[in-house]
């Protein structure tokens, strides 16, 4: 049946992108205009004969970027193929030839002309000076480049590649060539200064006297002294992946092994720390157990000990980034060990296995996937962090922060900052990959096209008393954390004068009715107006591009899928510094010029928080036999149906955790932000940092606080809107109590 289709004539995927090919070289602006991408102010603006909006065919006949021209050649090409069955051997031959003609012409003219004409002396030599010059590609470019690159994979598709799936082939094109533009471009860009010499020439010593310092690599700390920062981070992010692993493992298992009464509760109660500013959590335990924090003075009286600084270091570096992580872990994990078959632990039961073999030798197995994932992405959040470590890290020097001030320190030391990042790649990678060797190769499926009317069965006793005892533990101080930043947020001056009111909340979030309607007049409207815009846009684009890319890594099999995969984790391994500063360099000239704009930052968000879509993507989709697809595909659907119809619904908690956690980050983010922000744009973050430097404490927890509380109700909405994951047809009586 799959094979009829290869004699039709009529391609309506081919129609769609020729059609949107021609109508971005003849009708959309070319370059980009200063309202924005999605802005259509240039439709009253001097559109189509203003250079700043006129498309490429008005600008080529009005004798203006003449370079452009070219690419009327692959666009004519392209409709060569029309009416030829997708068995004729020149059909594939045409589209390949357009796509690669036309998408290569762009990339190469983008990135050969520039503001001041050639970028490369070679074509000045060829050519002689441009006398013109280049903006940064807008709307027409953009939709043309899509239009080229979906014409090419449709004939890669058409020459039988996987089997001719045209949307497996376009999805892997498509995120190939945005991790290419978004992750491997501004990454290597910024790598290169490592590199680089004072006279601006590349040198290999350059970079082997910084990668050798000592500071880095050395082991002080083993006769008493100081370790490098590289070891430092190693082991920090090594006990933070471990303890989140176990904290998110024991909060799922309460959620759905348990008859536990406040599961709601519970489930808020863990992800408050990740839609909380880094640094706030950092402010609260130094609130608490600083050298004139309530706990600490509280002990002093009580034992008479003389206060310490113990927290500055790793103590308190790892008690922040246990308590900001966890959430992630259980996100992770909540859909994996729901994801578990019923049957299967009832079948173990009936062979007269009791609870505790049960979930030793059936259940927890089944979990790996979740577990090595969770650990994954603790070590790498780990390793990226740089809030809590500025805040807390005393003499406790690693990566993130060594990186921070090489930058935006007197030093501005690109070079060390690029080694240093390297260094730092080198250990996520590492994480990476000794991940996929503990998984191996064995299946973890659970669910297949079976109905399963099981019900899980309940922790054993001798697991639920701990389980019980550590969430109740971590519980109450999450609670006793959160309770000290409300406190801060209403009293006069934090420390110093603790009279309550509510004068932060005010100043920030004022409101006037006038005749002419709502006024928002609070200081911190702007900044938050503008988070949520960017945050509502960057997360359910986070959450597309991960899951297809979970889909693809899963399901298909095509050469360079471990390249594919590591090119999918890259912006998760580097720091949100690097992340900002590669930004600037890579985005700041033609032919992608979008530095001041809304646009960098979604973007930004999307390739630094996919990651964790992917793998809360894989980890759940471990579970599902290939057989649904299988079934899918024999009763006629194609890939993309069985995607959207089969696969997806089976994946809400990987949806949810995708959706929750790029939201939430893009709300909280930080260290790219601040190198991202502009006048225009000024996230929450960037405008709370600047409260913290002017001495400003109580309004910046004031709007933090604020702000847990409007991501505490997203949350809940997005929690509603997705639903969840039941595998089994019978309700357990505790879950009906819930």
């Amino acid at each position: 049946m799959r094979n009829s289709t290869n004699t039709k004539t009529t391609h309506p995927a081919l129609i769609f992108w020729i059609v949107a090919g021609w109508v971005g070289f003849l009708l959309l602006p070319w370059y980009g205009v200063e309202d924005g991408i999605l802005s259509f102010e240039w439709l009253i603006d001097g559109y189509p004969f203003d250079e700043d909006y006129a498309p490429a065919a008005f600008l080529i006949a009005q004798g203006e970027k003449l370079w452009l021209a070219p690419l009327l050649l692959p666009l004519a090409l392209s409709l060569a193929a029309l009416g030829r069955p997708k068995s004729d051997p020149l059909y594939a031959k045409i589209l390949i030839l357009t796509g690669a003609l036309g998408f290569g012409w762009l990339t190469a003219q983008g990135f050969g002309i520039g503001i001041r004409g050639f970028n490369f002396e070679w074509l000045k030599a060829l050519f002689g000076e441009l006398g013109d010059r280049q903006f940064g590609m807008g709307l027409g470019a953009m939709v043309l480049a899509s239009a080229f690159l979906f014409i090419f994979t449709q004939g890669v598709a058409a020459r039988g590649a996987i089997n001719g799936d045209v949307f497996v082939v376009s999805a892997i094109g498509g995120v190939i060539v945005i991790v290419t533009t978004f992750v491997f471009f501004p990454i290597a860009k910024m790598l290169l200064a490592a590199f680089v010499t004072e006279e601006g020439s590349y040198s290999v010593g350059v970079f082997a006297a910084k990668f050798f310092d000592d500071r880095l690599w050395g082991l002080g700390c083993l006769s008493g002294g100081r370790c490098g920062v590289a070891w430092n981070s190693l082991f920090l992010a090594v006990l933070v992946g471990l303890l989140t692993t176990v904290l998110g493992l024991v909060f799922a298992l309460v959620v759905t092994r348990s008859g536990f009464r406040y599961k709601r509760a519970l489930r808020a109660l863990t992800v408050l720390p990740i839609i909380t500013p880094p640094f706030v959590i950092g402010l609260a335990l130094i609130l608490l157990f600083g050298l004139s924090g309530a706990v600490t003075q509280f002990i002093s009286d009580l034992f008479g000990v003389q206060p310490t600084r113990w927290l500055y270091g790793l103590p308190g570096i790892l008690i922040a980034q246990v308590l900001a992580f966890t959430p992630i872990a259980f996100l992770v994990l909540i859909g994996v060990v729901e994801g578990v078959s019923p049957s299967m632990e009832e079948a173990a039961q009936t062979l007269r296995a009791n609870k505790w073999q049960t979930f030793r030798t059936v259940s927890l197995p089944l979990m790996r996937p979740g577990l090595a994932n969770a650990f994954l992405l603790g070590f790498i959040e780990s390793m990226a962090d740089f809030g809590n470590p500025l805040v807390l890290g005393g003499n406790f020097d690693v990566l993130s922060t060594e990186i921070f001030f090489a930058i935006v320190g007197a030093q501005y030391d690109q070079g060390r900052a690029a080694v240093l990042a390297m260094v730092l790649l080198f250990f996520t990678l590492s994480a990476f990959y000794a991940q996929r060797a503990w998984l191996g190769k064995k299946s973890y499926t659970t669910v297949s096209g079976k109905g399963d009317a099981g019900v899980h069965p309940m922790m054993p006793n001798g697991l639920s008393i701990p389980v019980f005892v550590i969430a109740g533990a971590w519980g109450l101080f999450t609670i006793v954390i959160y309770g000290m930043i409300l406190y801060g947020s209403m009293v006069e001056l934090w420390g110093v004068n603790n009279t309550l009111t509510f004068k932060h909340y005010v100043t920030a979030f004022s409101v006037r009715i006038e005749d002419s309607g709502i006024r928002w007049t609070g200081a911190a409207w702007d900044s938050f107006w503008t988070t949520i815009y960017i945050a509502a846009a960057a997360a359910p684009l986070t959450a597309v591009v991960g899951l297809i890319t979970a889909y693809l890594l899963t399901r298909q099999t095509f050469a360079g899928k471990n390249a594919f995969e590591f090119g999918t984790m890259l912006s998760f391994a580097i720091p949100g510094t690097v992340i900002g500063v590669s930004y600037i360099l890579a985005f700041n000239v033609p032919p992608i010029e979008i530095t001041g704009t809304g646009l960098i930052l979604i973007i930004s968000f999307i390739f630094r928080n996919m990651p964790v879509g992917v793998r809360a993507g894989i980890a759940s989709m471990s579970q599902l036999d290939k057989s649904l697809d299988e079934s899918s595909l024999t009763l006629g659907a194609n890939s993309w149906q069985t995607f959207r119809k089969v696969i997806l619904p089976l994946l809400r908690p990987a949806i949810l955790a995708a959706l929750v956690y790029s939201f939430v980050r893009a709300m909280t983010a930080i260290s790219a932000v601040i190198f991202l922000v502009s006048a225009e744009y000024d996230m929450a973050t960037s405008y709370i940092i600047g409260r913290v430097e002017n001495n400003d404490y109580g309004l910046a927890i004031a709007y933090s606080t604020t702000l847990i509380f409007v991501m505490l109700s997203v949350v809940g909405v997005m929690q509603l809107i997705v639903g969840r994951t039941e595998i089994g047809r019978r309700m357990s009586q505790s879950r009906t109590n819930v």
